[in-house]
């Protein structure tokens, strides 16, 4: 059992910065890969970032490629989300979620095993 626990969300301008945190608890926490999904109003949860187990490769969706970096440190069992250069349409609830295995297709929802509450981030403009 992996607990997962964001924070970080909040109010921000267009162009602003923001950086999530997900602490995970559990004993084997630190040896599962991690992802950052997002559902705004109305629509799918979507894809943002993963990273592996070991920080080693990261992967993110097209629409926040060069503005948000993930990163993690395993020994504060953590995972962050830089999010830079926000936009209205990053607004949405931000879900952590962790991932067993590797999988090609990583960027499904439903390939996870564990999820956090989420965090709500807003970016005015």
């Amino acid at each position: 059992q992996v607990d997962l626990v964001e924070s970080g969300g909040g109010l921000v301008q267009a162009g602003g910065s923001l950086r999530l945190s997900c602490a995970a608890s559990g004993r084997t926490s630190s040896t599962y890969a991690m992802g950052w999904f997002r559902q705004a109003p109305g629509k799918e949860r979507e894809f943002v970032a993963r990273i592996s187990v070991l920080g080693r490769s990261t992967y993110y969706a097209d629409s926040v490629k060069g503005r948000f970096t993930i990163s993690r440190d395993n020994a504060k069992n953590t995972v962050y989300l830089q999010m830079n250069n926000l936009k209205p349409e990053d607004t949405a609830v931000y879900y952590c979620a962790a991932d067993r295995a590797y999988s090609p297709t990583y960027y499904q929802p439903a390939e996870y095993d564990y999820w956090g509450q989420g965090t709500q981030v807003t970016v005015s403009s």
